[in-house]
């Protein structure tokens, strides 16, 4: 009788603390303590402050639960966080503008991310292309977005040339066979991150230019975006969260190597393997181009401003932006 009035008391006991520990992880505080981040594409070089900071424990230290996805579609990420599907998208500052002001999508930036473009005009080594100019009679590939031919159209104007006697082709996301097949004399689109190093590993030498350097502003190449809603149900978790993701980079910026490591211990080897030699020439183009002296993810509205001006210039929005709508200076 005793033995079978312990057993119940211990069952009895255990029902509570289960019952106990349930209240208190309730859906409502689930929701506050997850933080869902999808990213731009597959885990890459400018994705590893993210896994070291899951690696070291930061997410753990700031009280958050961070959840990596990977998009399906690369329009996921901004769809995705506005919709209050994920916490916080990878996306890019041009898509945001476009978003916000002819869309009417309530979606902002919280963080920069990379800090400049990362797109160039590529093409081979050999090529007779020096400045924009010279494109004239050429033909340049590119994925179809038509960001990339105003970038080209404004390279173009800046240096003197005529946008006119450049024949665009949409060559999908095959930009470097593109340059090495020459169906095309150069391509946009092309990231100095990844397409140029690995075209180089691959025995190929390329030059390019720079669009900041004719005409086009200096945006941000990748920002972390939420919606208005989300930022107001969860503003307290996505600043945990990116205090996490600062200490992530700082340690990323200390030991590169040790970061390298971690993200190809994470990377999609089916969908997306990683080639190590291209990822640390990756992470050392990227590594000064994401630091900010005032504190990581910073903003400022010149940026948007500027950018916004010369999208709504090249036509690739309509109506008048409101800036102050698209932005926060997480680093305040």
């Amino acid at each position: 009788m005793k033995k079978w009035f312990m057993l119940m008391l211990v069952l009895l006991l255990a029902g509570c603390n289960s019952n106990g520990a349930g209240e208190e992880k309730t859906d409502e505080g689930q929701n506050k303590d997850k933080v869902t981040v999808m990213l731009d594409w597959y885990p890459n070089a400018v994705h590893s402050f993210l896994y070291v900071a899951e690696e070291k424990g930061y997410f753990d230290e700031e009280g958050v639960d961070v959840d990596i996805q990977f998009p399906a579609d690369p329009t996921d990420p901004i769809k995705l966080a506005a919709a209050g599907k994920v916490t916080l998208g990878i996306s890019y500052q041009p898509d945001v503008i476009m978003a916000r002001t002819d869309q009417g999508v309530s979606v902002k930036a919280v963080g920069a991310l990379v800090r400049s473009p990362l797109n160039r005009v590529m093409f081979l080594k050999n090529s007779p292309i020096r400045t924009p100019k010279d494109l004239e009679g050429k033909t340049v590939g590119f994925t179809g977005i038509p960001l990339n031919e105003a970038i080209v159209r404004t390279m173009m104007e800046k240096d003197k040339g005529n946008p006119e006697k450049v024949k665009m082709v949409d060559v999908g996301f095959e930009l470097n066979s593109a340059v090495v097949t020459k169906k095309a004399d150069a391509v946009v689109g092309a990231y100095i991150n990844h397409e140029v190093p690995l075209l180089k590993h691959e025995g190929h030498e390329t030059r390019n230019l720079d669009p900041t350097k004719y005409g086009v502003p200096n945006f941000y190449e990748l920002v972390a975006v939420t919606s208005d809603q989300t930022w107001g149900k969860q503003e307290k978790d996505i600043k945990a969260f990116w205090r996490a993701a600062e200490k992530g980079f700082e340690f990323t910026e200390k030991h590169p190597d040790e970061a390298l490591q971690i993200l190809l211990s994470k990377q999609d080897e089916a969908n997306f393997p990683l080639i190590e030699e291209v990822e640390k020439q990756s992470l050392d183009i990227l590594l000064p181009k994401m630091k900010s002296e005032k504190g990581f993810g910073s903003q400022a509205k010149e940026p948007w401003e500027e950018t916004a001006q010369w999208m709504k210039k090249a036509g690739l929005i309509k109506k008048e932006p409101k800036i102050d709508d698209m932005f926060i200076n997480i680093a305040d």
